[in-house]
């Protein structure tokens, strides 16, 4: 059982950008607010059945391929149902500057979502413009009425002067934990990985389309506020959010591009061949994208050839597998342990 191609899967949104997706995936967008592609993915975004669910290359649903074979495509055990794998991946390119939002825990999203997943995220920086940066977490902490009163207000300077702001370079791997307040400049292009949902609570929807009935998951803000954190990050927890392991060229060795925090949920990895092969990943499903050049997946059933802006979905089946050729990969994979840790220590 060898990867899946996933052709391009681009989603329009309430902010602009895209047009480094399109260039990366060989595709002309349709809108300047197509930011975002699903890689992947067997969940669509949260009210829209169907948007963002990743389409193989015959026009069959990844979900479906996932659900006719679990143990193929994800191993022993099975996540929240039987078409999970664990995690969301998107690339993300944004040409404005995101709202102010924040993303439910597990424990809010069991109790009011009727989900396992919250959405813990994680974002790895493939392009920046200069000076540009992700505000991330609150610099002091909030009085709550206060929170709402310039929620309400929509007052955009308050928010972002009282968060932290982090000037971005290619290669930095950022850990937002659910629950933090946080935003990206325009300018930025990351690869997000993230819990598998599309659960947002913005704070601040102004600055797009979106309005404020479709900013509080259809719970009211008085339900959804609790999820908010308006406790300060310091300067401490900001650091160990920050990896930048990818900063200098990868090589043949795979490496962890995030913090160590991330890999109860999430886990994120590069490596680099030219002439040579890279060490193994073991079995389990993946997301890769090809970044560079031209080579070959070679697992235990098999080999197939990748090149530069394509995309693949890596079943279980495929056995420990490494990258050969001239190529540069990034590889997106479940949790450490997943899916115990949907009821396990995992979840904090």
């Amino acid at each position: 059982m060898n990867p899946v191609l996933l052709p391009p899967n681009p989603v329009q949104h309430f902010y602009r950008g895209g047009d480094r997706i399109a260039a990366l995936r060989g595709i002309e967008p349709e809108t300047d607010h197509q930011p975002e592609e699903w890689l992947g993915a067997t969940v669509s975004r949260f009210g829209t059945p169907d948007t963002g669910l990743a389409v193989t290359a015959d026009g069959a649903l990844l979900r479906d391929l996932v659900t006719a074979d679990p143990a193929a495509w994800t191993g022993p055990g099975s996540g929240a149902d039987a078409g999970d794998v664990g995690l969301l991946v998107k690339l993300l390119d944004a040409r404005q500057r995101l709202p102010v939002h924040v993303h439910p825990d597990r424990a809010f999203a069991t109790s009011h979502l009727d989900c396992p997943y919250g959405k813990t995220e994680a974002w790895f920086v493939l392009d920046t413009e200069a000076d540009s940066a992700v505000h991330l977490g609150w610099n002091t902490d909030l009085d709550r009425a206060e929170l709402d009163r310039r929620r309400d207000a929509q007052d955009s300077e308050w928010m972002l002067v009282h968060m932290n702001r982090v000037v971005v370079r290619q290669g930095m791997g950022i850990l937002v934990p659910a629950g933090t307040a946080h935003a990206i400049d325009g300018g930025i292009f990351v690869a997000e990985v993230q819990e598998p949902t599309d659960f947002s609570i913005l704070l601040e929807w102004s600055v797009t389309t979106s309005t404020r009935e479709e900013s509080h998951l259809d719970l009211g803000f008085d339900a959804v506020m609790p999820a908010v954190s308006a406790d300060r990050l310091a300067p401490e927890q900001l650091a160990a959010l920050i990896s930048d392991a990818g900063t200098t060229p990868a090589g043949p060795r795979f490496r962890s591009l995030l913090p160590a925090a991330a890999d109860p949920f999430f886990r994120l990895w590069d490596a680099a061949v030219s002439g040579d092969v890279s060490t193994e990943r073991p079995a389990g499903f993946g997301v890769v994208l090809v970044q560079e050049g031209e080579g070959e997946l070679v697992g235990a059933s098999g080999r197939i050839a990748v090149s530069h802006g394509q995309a693949f979905a890596v079943p279980h089946a495929f056995g420990a597998w490494h990258l050969a050729g001239d190529a540069r990969v990034l590889v997106a994979e479940p949790g450490a342990g997943w899916p115990t840790t949907l009821t396990g220590t995992g979840i904090r």
